[in-house]
């Protein structure tokens, strides 16, 4: 989740496998102070003009779609092991090699192995679908009962291996999915302290972003967006709470869905919050994301609430890829992001909604924002409440790591050089002394956070509504491990989030090289409406560019 917003608008804002990294090295990752700006420019300008009007860099499979990887699978182009091999070798030269992005925790030592598997089916004409064989990643908050750890980043639990796949793993499994590793996260999903890095985890490093390398990746899902953007998989599974696939991919430049809570299984996934958690696609393009969302969707009688989806999934995510969506549309536009202190987001945003216009859409003011802006301290009590509640359920299946959220602080403060680093774990303690899920404290915060919901339905309905935009985020900051993240301003995940209602955001531009990314949302179960308007943007527009690794701006 995006920690340092979230904590603006709430209480605490007033009072202030083969592991494939390990700890960052002491020092200070912020902005470039210029000593050596001649020096990266020269170098940027270099591995950028080679690859410059290709719209890709030199990797072969750069920017390749789902669909065009089934292509050069089904003509014999591809195997699953010459796919796999390549991206674990793009892995190597670019995520641990000479950008040091940090986005990958842990790559799959049975990859090859499972290669083999996909292609010995597709030999025997079993095709499981349009995943099949395909190389993705999952956030390292998932279990995976294979040979790779799940730790939610934290070395508390470096030893922890599942003995049961998560169920959205089951799934993207059964889709033919080929696991290749996992991602990066802000540690414990960025719910450990007031002035955390995003993308920093005690067992990853910190994750960086891949168009500007002194520039924050944003999170939780952090090494997923990382993944995708620079073209280290094909697709990549995220979780959110409040802004934690959204932040991100708008941060990275790429795609990323945050369903309707309850629409994809949170079982086997490390938790934050059972009202708001959720997985989601994280993709380059819409037609990826509603492919891997297809995957990912299903009833698990493990987690309760996605019983109430069983008549609410969609058939094929797919079919609502219309490049004419936005003909006819009304469209509410956020208003607040029009009055924002960066001028040249605002600017952005103004020629999006021209954009949508010429598109056919009738664009709606609406005030979203300022109307749900005063649940945010209760959104933050139901959060330490359900954290407690989740993460001690979660623990207690635990064989090697801590059991209980109390151990966990404790184990943190016993290895504080290296768990501790740089910032503590104050919104752990805070939720640690919460009460249970009956104290009155919680049920009341509880009804104001989710009274979103009725705010949005009501916007909604009340302007005759199908969808409300705004801007995802804000440009990345810089990486800053004494002090932590620092607002770019333009926040739009909150309302969804709180709701537990549908969101997307595509790439809508960039402001000097950094992309900021276009959000759509609306009511419960609506991912198929967004999906559309979200995809008729994009083929309209055509905002993603391939990330060039520059050192600083």
């Amino acid at each position: 989740m995006n920690r340092r917003k979230f904590l603006r608008n709430g209480s605490l804002a007033a009072a202030a496998a083969v592991t494939v990294t390990g700890t960052v090295a002491s020092g200070l990752a912020g902005c470039s102070s210029g000593a050596n700006n001649a020096e990266d420019k020269k170098r940027d300008s270099a591995e950028i003009s080679a690859a410059a009007e290709l719209g890709r860099d030199e990797f072969e499979l750069s920017e390749i779609t789902i669909a065009e990887l089934q292509q050069g699978l089904q003509s014999g182009k591809y195997t699953s092991v010459k796919l796999a091999e390549l991206y674990l070798t793009r892995i190597s030269e670019v995520d641990q090699g000479r950008h040091d992005l940090k986005s990958v925790i842990e790559v799959n030592p049975e990859a090859l192995m499972l290669a083999e598997q996909m292609d010995k089916e597709r030999k025997q004409g079993k095709l499981r679908g349009p995943l099949h064989g395909i190389p993705i990643m999952i956030k390292d908050n998932i279990d995976t009962a294979d040979k790779m750890h799940t730790t939610a980043g934290s070395i508390a639990l470096a030893d922890h291996v599942a003995a049961k796949d998560a169920f959205v793993v089951t799934q993207l499994r059964k889709a033919g999915a080929l696991i290749i590793g996992k991602t990066n996260l802000s540690e414990w999903a960025n719910f450990r302290s007031t002035r955390s890095s995003s993308g920093w985890s005690s067992r990853g490093g910190q994750t960086r972003n891949p168009y500007v390398i002194n520039r924050s990746p944003c999170g939780s899902s952090s090494g997923s967006a990382v993944a995708v953007s620079a073209n280290l998989c094909a697709v990549a599974v995220g979780t959110e709470t409040d802004g934690s696939v959204i932040a991100p991919a708008s941060f990275c430049g790429i795609v990323g869905i945050k369903p309707t809570v309850g629409l994809v299984s949170r079982s086997g996934i490390i938790p934050i919050s059972a009202t708001q958690d959720t997985a989601g696609p994280m993709t380059r393009t819409v037609a990826d994301a509603a492919i891997l969302l297809n995957a990912m969707v299903g009833v698990d009688p493990a987690d309760s609430i996605t019983a109430n989806a069983k008549d609410k999934i969609a058939k094929d995510y797919t079919s609502f890829l219309d490049k004419n969506a936005l003909k006819g549309k009304r469209i509410g536009v956020e208003q607040s992001f029009l009055r924002g202190r960066q001028e040249e987001v605002v600017t952005l945003y103004q020629k999006t909604i021209d954009q949508l216009k010429q598109l056919g859409a009738t664009i709606i003011p609406v005030e979203l924002v300022k109307e749900t802006g005063a649940l945010g301290e209760a959104e933050f009590q139901v959060l330490l409440y359900e954290f407690k509640d989740g993460l001690n359920k979660y623990l207690s299946g635990v064989k090697k790591g801590v059991k209980s959220m109390s151990e966990l602080i404790e184990f943190n403060k016993k290895n504080a050089d290296k768990a501790m680093p740089y910032f503590k774990q104050e919104l752990v303690e805070m939720s640690n002394a919460k009460g249970d899920l009956k104290s009155n404290e919680y049920l009341k915060a509880l009804a104001t956070s989710t009274s979103a919901r009725g705010i949005i339905d009501r916007i909604m309905q009340k302007n005759q509504l199908d969808a409300i935009v705004g801007t995802s985020y804000g440009p990345a900051h810089c990486i800053d491990w004494v002090n932590g993240d620092y607002d770019p301003g333009f926040y739009f995940c909150p309302p969804a989030a709180m709701a537990g209602y549908p969101h997307i955001t595509v790439p809508m531009g960039d402001i000097h090289g950094l992309p900021v990314g276009l959000s759509f949302i609306a009511s419960k179960y609506e991912e198929g409406k967004i999906i559309g308007l979200a995809y008729a943007f994009e083929q309209a527009t055509k905002h993603r560019k391939v990330p060039r690794f520059k050192r600083s701006i």
